[in-house]
């Protein structure tokens, strides 16, 4: 075996703790001869693995020996673990390997287990997810990257992005890149984002060091404050998509919810989404659109029925 395997070895007898020589032999798709030898090998190296035959032999290690953990305390490895955990719901290269070798390492830490992370929504369409390892790939690589792009007035647009930066905020992903179409450094949602393409063609551009997501939340500022309330039978979904300070329950029971939004298509649609449950108490230009929005909507069912 070369090094690497006999490292993947050590973390595989850590991990599982007693394995036989059939085992080994199957996992790494070698002869047993090969595992006996690997493991003299191991041996001599300082290793210290134990091989014993007959009923209740194998292969394990001293009890008690881990690779040297000392330099991360408990919550450390716990966080790190974690973190492993994330990237490999996320799907991110080789992230499974790495947490099994962290797994191996930190023994504690395998506790973390009851954490199970998936980024796509309930019931998403899998040729419709898009994968971060793919994005990973198109910024670290340099690639040019196409797709449709639905903006907050539900317009479609095709967008050519020089992809900069994934991020992540407020509750949901984003990619940043420079789009060729506007000229300027954009930010798009990725649950906006449908038919991603990865194209061959290769960038130069750095994400400039003075860029700050600072600028588009000073902006947010501006936005109206919407003042909605909401009936007692959608509780769930409320507290499911609002913070808790922005949630105040009313003396007649209803919620009472302050947001900023900008009053376009997408906002009037969110609001429908609610149906008979929620009412714009203010402003009036929020009520007026919801309620015109709503009227075209009951207009467009009874046509259907004729």
């Amino acid at each position: 075996m070369q090094i690497e395997s006999l490292v993947q070895m050590v973390f595989y007898i850590i991990n599982h703790g007693h394995v036989t020589a059939r085992e080994l032999s199957d996992y790494f798709n070698v002869s047993t001869r090969t595992i006996y030898r690997d493991i003299n090998i191991l041996t001599i190296a300082g290793i210290p693995v134990l091989s014993a035959k007959g009923t209740g032999g194998g292969i394990s290690l001293i009890e008690g020996y881990t690779i040297d953990r000392s330099l991360l305390s408990k919550e450390e490895q716990q966080s790190v673990f974690q973190g492993l955990q994330i990237l490999q719901a996320a799907k991110y290269p080789n992230a499974e390997m790495a947490l099994s070798k962290i797994s191996a390492v930190f023994r504690n830490a395998r506790d973390s287990q009851w954490l199970d992370i998936d980024f796509s929504y309930w019931g998403s369409d899998e040729k419709e997810k898009i994968k971060i390892s793919d994005l990973q790939y198109a910024i670290l690589d340099k690639h040019v990257i196409r797709f449709q792009y639905f903006n907050t007035e539900l317009k479609r647009s095709e967008r050519v992005i020089e992809p900069l930066r994934l991020l992540f905020k407020s509750h949901a992903w984003y990619i940043v890149g420079y789009c060729r179409s506007k000229e300027e450094i954009r930010t798009f949602r990725l649950t906006r984002i449908k038919k991603l393409q990865i194209m061959p063609e290769i960038f130069e551009r750095e994400l400039p060091l003075d860029y700050s997501m600072v600028s588009e939340g000073r902006e947010r500022c501006k936005l109206p404050v919407l003042k909605l309330k909401f009936s007692p039978e959608i509780a769930h979904r409320v507290f499911d998509e609002f913070q808790e300070d922005q949630v105040n329950i009313g003396e007649d029971g209803n919620y009472y919810v302050a947001v900023q939004y900008e009053l376009n298509n997408w906002t009037v649609h969110y609001l429908l989404s609610f149906g008979k449950y929620v009412e714009v108490v203010e402003p009036e230009s929020a009520r007026i659109m919801l309620r015109e929005r709503a009227e075209e909507c009951n207009d467009d069912k009874e046509g259907k029925d004729i």
